[in-house]
């Protein structure tokens, strides 16, 4: 008989036939025969009157914390069929080597397996805008070893106390710091709080101590079911890998019982055995002969092609990239043990899908799909290897694109937060693109399967303060630079700088046209650390917008080859062609040019040479010009 007066195991004797009934049998009438001393207070059996009035009382407790009795959240399936490398996030946040940011939904899921390590202290409250909220979080032996009392003091309703044991403590000093964003997007992101340092013990002995809340509600939802705690010990623990996965390798039967006892107080209906098992004397509960586990049927119930079951969970538009081709690319992409160049900049690669004429598009401003399936799995691989995606803002304007990777394994698409996805950059000097909570990119923020954009524009634009609350709203933000060129250009290398310093240490250039026409001239040749071109077999046609680099002539004003690439690999993916290769630096001889381009669409604005400025709306252009103020 456990301590809540339940007998959960019966150890039977030789002879004896003693079946799941009878077992079930014995847990309610050992259940029944718990008394309160004030049912044996009177001869006849009737307690006297104001004992009656606490008893009546007691139980009119009892049937409220019955009806405010929380359902479980989890159940049977969430241990059989878990969310997707469990065990690895369980150690993740164990660990925490460095900051994690998780979508809301996935704190909510993934906390709950390991809130056996990490302790709340403390509530820091939110910040003035209210919607950053802050919470504190330490090791759970942290605290001070706790020794129970020598003797409990009853309990007024006669209730069994709890056996309580020693709890080890003061052991790890590891803290943590959640701050919670409830914006245009909701996020969690988790740092250690203070110096960098490591638990002095590992998960696996927290799951020896302390169980999770998982587990214990899978436990409790099984037995409120109508299951006999023994039953549920015995399927939970059938599939040990799964259980192991969850963080109950030390799950017992005693854990079963301690889940379900405020339940089993209160429901005196009797228990039993789970379809397909049986009570075994001298075993416990055994699977009976020919009976599938209750794990495989749970998982042939959920899954009904088992070739699906890889991708349950996952977006229907989530792209793969087969492992056997990344090779190829991988001296292509940028190294994540080097920060920066020799420069101090980013790894830059520059990257394009063209047709046979060398066009992108069948004309300015037209959507042109070239890449087939295979490169595109291909594109959104080498999104995911870089922190930041560079457009123009005519391709921003043109295409409308959503900017992020849906490869499989990045955030939103089977991995962690926003883990692999890419930051949106995109270069518009004249503040053009109005962005609105309809906008793609926005959306796909609001999905929580983007980071918000970056956008890059001149000075000359005193910008709408709603506009710039709403980009920061969404995780986005406007960097505003400087340092122009003497064509009053935003400087490439500024622009590469002005991303270093944000802590982007890789970037990816997609387009438009002239973006990528700017930087295969010779003078930016040092910029670009690799090139990853993707050639359909299809002529767009005359009119198209192309990508060539200007002429180059000699001395004597005689056309020399533009550029050829160097250390150039090709790949077939489907019916494209890949090239990856570098660009040569190549030293320009004395007397040669280059053709000085003068497109007015990456020009910035003039500056006039004021010092302070008032704001006035433009409503059409839906920015603010700066004016000098009036005398």
């Amino acid at each position: 008989m456990d301590e809540d007066g339940a007998i959960d195991h019966v150890d039977a004797t030789p002879g004896d036939t003693l079946t799941a009934a009878a077992v079930d049998d014995s847990l309610t009438t050992a259940a029944d025969d718990t008394t309160t001393p004030a049912a044996e207070a009177t001869v006849d059996g009737t307690p006297p009157q104001d004992e009656q009035i606490e008893q009546d009382a007691t139980q009119a407790d009892a049937q409220d914390s019955t009806a405010q009795m929380p359902v479980p959240n989890r159940n049977i399936r969430d241990l059989f069929i878990p969310p997707r490398n469990i065990a690895a996030i369980r150690q993740r946040l164990f660990d925490v080597a460095e900051k994690i940011e998780l979508r809301k939904e996935e704190f909510d899921l993934y906390w709950p397996y390991v809130d056996n390590v990490w302790v709340r202290q403390h509530r820091a409250g939110s910040d003035k805008t209210g919607l950053y909220k802050t919470d504190y979080y330490a090791c759970r032996l942290q605290r001070p070893t706790y020794t129970p009392k020598a003797v409990d003091k009853p309990r007024a309703d006669g209730t069994p106390t709890r056996k309580k044991q020693i709890r080890e403590g003061g052991k790890c000093h590891m803290k943590l710091k959640v701050v919670r964003y409830e914006g245009g997007y909701h996020s969690v992101t988790i740092n250690q709080l203070g110096d960098k340092t490591q638990h002095l013990h590992d998960l696996d002995h927290m799951d020896k101590i302390k169980r999770t809340t998982v587990l214990m509600e899978i436990a409790r939802s099984e037995v409120m079911r109508g299951y006999m705690p023994a039953s549920v010990y015995t399927v939970m623990s059938e599939d040990e890998p799964r259980l192991a996965a969850s963080g109950g390798r030390h799950l017992n039967r005693n854990d079963v019982r301690n889940a379900s006892q405020v339940w089993r107080q209160q429901h005196k209906d009797p228990l039993r055995v789970h379809e397909g098992y049986k009570y075994d004397h001298g075993n416990g509960i055994v699977r009976e002969n020919g009976a599938l586990p209750l794990v495989q049927r749970v998982i042939n119930a959920e899954v009904v092609d088992p070739t699906l079951a890889y991708y349950a969970g996952l977006p229907p538009n989530t792209l793969r990239f087969p492992e056997e081709l990344r090779p190829f690319l991988e001296p292509y992409l940028p190294r994540h043990d080097m920060a920066f160049t020799e420069d101090g900049l980013p790894h830059v690669t520059l990257t394009y899908a063209t047709s046979l004429d060398s066009s992108l598009s069948l004309a300015p401003g037209i959507q042109t799909v070239l890449s087939g399936p295979h490169s595109k799995a291909m594109t959104h691989y080498l999104r995911s290897k870089h922190d930041a995606i560079i457009v123009g803002v005519r391709t921003a304007l043109a295409d409308n694109p959503a900017l992020n990777c849906r490869v499989e394994g990045v955030g939103g698409y089977g991995g962690l937060g926003w883990e692999g996805q890419p930051r949106p950059v995109i270069i518009d000097p004249g503040a053009r693109w109005l962005l609105t909570p309809q906008t793609r990119v926005i959306r796909t923020v609001s999905e929580g399967k983007g980071k918000g954009p970056w956008i890059i524009i001149a000075p000359g634009f005193a910008m709408d303060p709603n506009r710039i609350e709403m980009l920061k709203y969404y995780g986005g933000k406007y960097l505003g630079l400087t340092d122009f060129d003497k064509r009053w250009r935003l400087r490439w290398e500024a622009i590469l700088r002005a991303l270093a310093a944000e802590g982007i240490r890789s970037v990816m250039i997609e387009g438009g046209g002239m973006v990528i026409n700017e930087l295969l001239r010779p003078e930016h040749s040092n910029l670009v650390s690799s090139v990853v071109v993707t050639v359909a077999p299809t002529y767009l046609g005359q009119g198209g917008v192309t990508v060539s680099p200007p002429p180059k002539v000699d001395a004597a004003r005689r056309p020399q080859p533009a550029m050829r690439f160097k250390d150039v690999r090709w790949q077939s993916f489907g019916e494209d062609a890949v090239m990856c290769g570098r660009i040569p630096q190549v030293e320009m001889p004395p007397g040669a040019t280059a053709p000085q381009s003068t497109s007015p669409a990456t020009m910035a604005p003039p500056l006039r040479p004021v010092s302070f400025f008032n704001s006035s709306v433009d409503a059409q252009n839906g920015f603010q010009s700066r004016v000098p103020p009036s005398s």
